[in-house]
């Protein structure tokens, strides 16, 4: 020990670098023994000093080139954005065209094709700039032409786009190859996420005429103008397409995408989609249902969620079912349901239960202690015993005995046979019947519900859907002259007031002073 502590007390004296060697040599074993601990000390921790230094000032930044093979649900029928309607259409557009304007997960909406914008101080006249030199994939040149063009088939009503409404009394006006401006009749403060629609190239599209324009060849092989073109469309025997081919395009408005070939695959079904992804036949797939992803999930699986802005309720059609009438009868409905169930058991948590028709992304009943059945349905039963409602000791149904009528809560709901939406609307119906209604669930194929159950508004109440979109705008689904339709107010819901506030919030744009417009909304339709 005493030697030990004399060789750190000890005062040492290298030679020059060169002779290193020869000093190791001079060293006694101790000494060397001392000297290559303390060697080992500095390497070690200079290496974990520069590993530090490395992570905090190194920046992951993507490459270019690479591959990348995704699987989707369903066929690819209309790879135009005017005619696009499913989600297999709607996946293509978004890589093979772009529009003036284009929706950013960060930034919101971007100029794509615009090199700027302006907007009046009235809010109706909205002015675009194109960039120098875009192209379609093709080649030529973009002008404002094209966008002429596109906007002018989007409004033909032969056509019958799906964007139609969004340009019906919009005036285009072409200033120059370069300058367009769109006049509106009346001011709409989401009229931008109009302009993210794909813009045809006029060339290859003017020889169809409308009537021959939803069986145009270049709806299966488009020319767009996005970050992606069509290398190659392979089809089965009966000729429709299994797989794209898309090859980025290196003179994109937005510049050179990152990835070099994206291949998308088609399957028929789920089960198709998931054995192709565990066969590793796709590297990536999306459409699961809430049950597989959460399997996947559960296995290790990376899974990718995003917000949707849409919302999912139960809609009380007051003209058919008048029971709906009495606020009570609405009010006790929506305190005994258990919505988090419908969350956990149908969804998986890929879901919010929200007591707003506005999509949110916090969840505000997450901040209130969980009630229990009984006590949800206490409450709900104190309101109806307040108006005078009782429940019948036979039946156990709720009714409401009056001087010429006994009422009883007894209705139907009208759904889609999608999985997901009868096994909620299951659920709910289930959770009704404990509470004490007569409720009885009507499920119908998607195609016949919109077309024989929700456009002749034929249902007591709807478990239904509503795409509200980003730009929040909730005239089409609450104000009262979209009762009938082709309007999308499916609780045939009239306030006056309510009316007042979507309209109002439908011109401003300052987003403070909507979002205040909106709270007054969504207070008025709570108290209801």
């Amino acid at each position: 020990m005493k030697n030990l502590i004399s060789q750190f007390s000890k005062q040492w004296k290298l030679l020059p670098i060169g002779n290193l060697s020869i000093t190791i040599r001079s060293f006694s074993m101790t000494e060397k023994v001392i000297f290559f601990f303390f060697v080992c000390i500095f390497i070690i921790t200079g290496l974990s000093l520069l590993t530090k230094i490395n992570a905090r000032f190194l920046v992951e930044v993507p490459d270019y080139g690479g591959n990348i093979t995704e699987g989707v649900l369903g066929t690819p029928r209309f790879v135009n954005p005017l005619l696009a309607t499913s989600d297999a259409d709607r996946d293509l557009v978004a890589l093979i065209y772009s529009g003036l304007m284009k929706a950013h997960p960060e930034d919101g909406l971007i100029p794509d094709l615009a090199e700027s914008f302006t907007i009046s101080p009235d809010g109706l006249t909205y002015s675009f700039i194109l960039k120098e030199d875009v192209r379609f994939h093709d080649g030529t040149k973009i002008t404002t032409d094209d966008i002429e063009f596109t906007i002018s088939k989007a409004k033909d009503p032969i056509l019958k786009s799906p964007r139609r409404g969004s340009w019906d009394g919009v005036n285009v006006e072409k200033v120059s190859d370069k300058e367009i401006h769109f006049v509106l009749q009346q001011p709409y403060a989401p009229f931008l996420e109009n302009t993210t629609i794909g813009i045809l190239p006029k060339h290859v599209w003017e020889g169809a005429d409308t009537e021959q324009f939803s069986f145009s060849q270049l709806n299966i092989e488009p020319i767009g103008s996005g970050p992606y073109k069509v290398n190659k469309v392979k089809r089965n025997s009966a000729g429709i397409p299994t797989n794209y081919t898309l090859q980025r395009f290196s003179e994109y408005a937005l510049g050179k995408p990152f990835i070099k070939t994206i291949n998308v695959r088609f399957y028929q079904n789920e089960d198709e989609l998931l054995r192709a992804y565990k066969q590793k036949d796709i590297e990536s797939a999306r459409g699961f249902s809430a049950r597989t992803a959460h399997e996947l999930g559960g296995s290790g699986i990376r899974i990718e969620t995003a917000v949707l802005p849409r919302i999912f309720g139960v809609f009380f059609n007051q003209n058919q079912a008048t029971i709906f009438t009495n606020p009570e009868v609405r009010k006790a409905l929506s305190l005994s349901l258990d919505k988090e169930k419908i969350v956990s058991e149908i969804l998986f948590g890929y879901g919010v239960a929200i007591n707003s028709p506005i999509p949110i992304r916090d969840n505000p009943l997450s901040k209130e202690p969980q009630k229990t059945e009984e006590e949800r349905f206490k409450e709900a039963g104190d309101v109806l015993l307040k108006e005078g409602w009782e429940k019948n000791e036979d039946t156990g149904i709720w009714e409401y005995v009056g001087k010429n009528e006994t009422l009883k809560l007894s209705f139907s709901i009208a759904t889609g046979d999608a999985l997901e939406i009868k096994s909620a609307g299951d659920l709910i119906t289930e959770n009704w019947k404990r509470f004490g209604a007569d409720v009885s669930i009507e499920v119908f194929e998607t195609g016949n519900l919109n077309q024989n159950i929700i456009r002749p508004r034929k249902y007591d109440a709807l478990f239904f859907g509503e795409i509200v979109g980003r730009d929040l705008d909730l005239y089409p689904f609450w104000h009262s002259s979209q009762r009938n339709d082709p309007g999308l107010n499916i609780a045939l819901y009239v306030n006056s007031t309510v009316d007042s506030l979507v309209e109002k919030a439908r011109k401003i744009s300052d987003p403070t002073l909507q979002q205040e417009k909106l709270a007054e909304f969504e207070a008025e339709i709570i108290k209801d």
